[in-house]
């Protein structure tokens, strides 16, 4: 998927669209990437002179790139954050490095999806956690 299919999933656009593409693997895992430009508005400030991409967004860039999981459920629906678990940040992400993101459903309940993802620039991880959502319908 490229960006324009994956903004057919998500409604994020401009600078909150943080996939540039993702693809659904053979065994239900997504995998998709990321390249961080240096203009990005979390840039700005987060830290003027030595660039760093917040923990934060690299949850948000994993999240992003999860929500291929739901393609099919995505179609009408929003999904929403219900948790984030076990985050560990584990290696700094600066401008100019290629985020590449894997996501994979631990398990689904009750409406309630949890994804374990993670974050890598080459073969350094990044950042990891679980990440829980809620599908509900588009507004």
């Amino acid at each position: 998927m490229n960006r324009t299919e994956i903004m057919n999933i998500l409604p994020h656009r401009d600078d909150m669209l943080l996939v540039d593409d993702a693809q659904r693997l053979e065994d239900g895992s997504v995998v998709g990437h990321y390249t961080i430009r240096g203009d990005e508005f979390f840039l700005r400030g987060h830290f003027p002179g030595n660039p760093i991409v917040p923990g934060v967004i690299l949850c948000e860039i994993i999240a992003q790139t999860a929500c291929v999981l739901f393609e099919k459920e995505m179609q009408g629906a929003l999904a929403l954050y219900a948790g984030i678990d076990k985050a560990r940040f584990r290696g700094i992400v600066r401008p100019g490095d290629v985020l590449t993101l894997k996501a994979k459903l631990l398990r689904a309940k009750l409406g309630l999806h949890v994804i374990s993802g993670e974050a890598w620039v080459g073969d350094r991880l990044c950042a990891s956690g679980e990440f829980s959502f809620m599908l509900t319908a588009k507004p």
